[in-house]
């Protein structure tokens, strides 16, 4: 033995060990691919996807003028990349009723002297934005267009051109990023939660072996789910209850929309989340293995929902991907109904895709579910 107490037959033993727990992590498929998709995700996610650059914000367009020098104005805003026209309408009212229900996240208002404005030089706005405030990133990117050099000739120094584009934000004109955050924080909150908690309902059921009772009984399969499904409920609408009025009272979050829908979507994404996590829990072998699930399908829904970063500057592909996401769809519907007062008919899309993947999850959850003894 040497001075530090450690001989020959240490070190083999202590090797032994190494190579006993490497066999152990190998044969655990789903530690070892978790060692290798976690870093390669946040790598491509953070490194590829999150972007915050603002790029191709989709805008309507009320062109009253009607000219050439109007339509040029148009090309030459669409030649910055940071909006994409996606809609023209013929009334401003029609913007407004846009940008409410989500569909656009601002509109460009030309006025029918648009030509008058440009030839008096006499500092009055060319054009109007009706920006979607609720969207701090996004307002802010729209807010830099104010000083857009328009100019109808290229001999003209863009610094002689005075004119701007006035911008009028909605729902969140002084751009607090707590009316931002706090919506899109609930969905966090709920994801993190919900799917955590049901993720190792059924599997600490098999390892405590309280499986072997509920075998003996008559209960069937969807039964169970529901059972499972039931106090999770609960408990997600009183976290509900506890952001919004804890939102409201230390942050000012507004209540603009009807109460009763807001509910009724929240109610929606709390059973996606669970049943995504009865589905995680039929799938893992183990408590480890649900938790470690239920964080590698936590980290893309807070990335690329759009709670942190803009879901318009990601790329074409990543926004696919974020559509897959329970999360994205309810943090347009919160954003919508508390800051927008945003009705049902315009969110519709978002709370299909909630019901129809509460259906589906439940309905492969059921089918994987073995009411049997591994």
């Amino acid at each position: 033995m040497n001075r530090l107490g450690f001989n020959k037959g240490a070190l083999s033993r202590v090797t032994a060990i190494f190579v006993k727990e490497f066999i152990q992590l190998k044969r655990d498929r789903l530690t070892f691919a978790m060692v290798v998709m976690v870093p390669l995700i946040q790598l491509l996610l953070f490194g590829y996807t999150i972007n915050t650059d603002v790029r191709h914000v989709p805008i309507a367009i009320v062109d009253q003028c009607q000219t050439q020098l109007s339509r040029q104005f148009i090309e030459d805003i669409k030649a910055t990349q940071i909006i994409d026209v996606v809609k023209f309408f013929d009334s401003p009212s029609r913007i407004m009723e846009a940008v409410r229900a989500g569909k656009v996240g601002a509109g460009l208002l030309i006025p029918r002297d648009f030509e008058k404005r440009y030839n008096d030089k006499n500092n009055d706005p060319l054009a109007h934005f009706i920006v979607d405030g609720s969207d701090t990133v996004v307002a802010g990117a729209l807010k830099a267009l104010r000083a857009f050099p328009f100019t109808q000739s290229s001999s003209i120094s863009a610094d002689q051109i005075p004119h701007t584009i006035a911008v009028e934000l909605l729902y969140n004109p002084e751009q607090r990023s707590a009316l931002f955050t706090v919506p899109g924080l609930l969905g966090v909150i709920l994801t993190m939660t919900l799917t955590f908690f049901t993720a190792v309902a059924l599997v600490r059921e098999r390892e405590r072996g309280n499986m072997e009772i509920l075998i003996a009984t008559p209960i069937s399969s969807m039964e169970l789910m529901i059972g499972k499904l039931i106090p999770y409920m609960v408990i997600g609408l009183i976290q509900v209850s506890l952001i919004l009025l804890l939102g409201h009272f230390l942050f000012q979050l507004p209540f603009v929309g009807n109460f009763g829908l807001l509910y009724f979507c929240c109610m929606l994404f709390i059973f996606a989340n669970v049943g995504l996590g009865l589905l995680v829990s039929v799938k893992a072998p183990n408590q480890l293995g649900a938790m470690q699930l239920s964080i590698f399908i936590l980290l893309p829904s807070i990335l690329l929902s759009g709670f942190m970063f803009p879901y318009d500057a990601m790329p074409q592909a990543a926004q696919w991907l974020a559509e897959l996401l329970p999360m994205t769809h309810f943090i347009r519907l919160t954003r919508g109904i508390l800051l927008r007062g945003a009705q049902l008919g315009g969110l519709m899309p978002d709370v299909l895709f909630l019901l129809g993947f509460f259906l589906l999850t439940m309905l492969l959850a059921t089918i994987l579910f073995k009411k049997k003894l591994d």
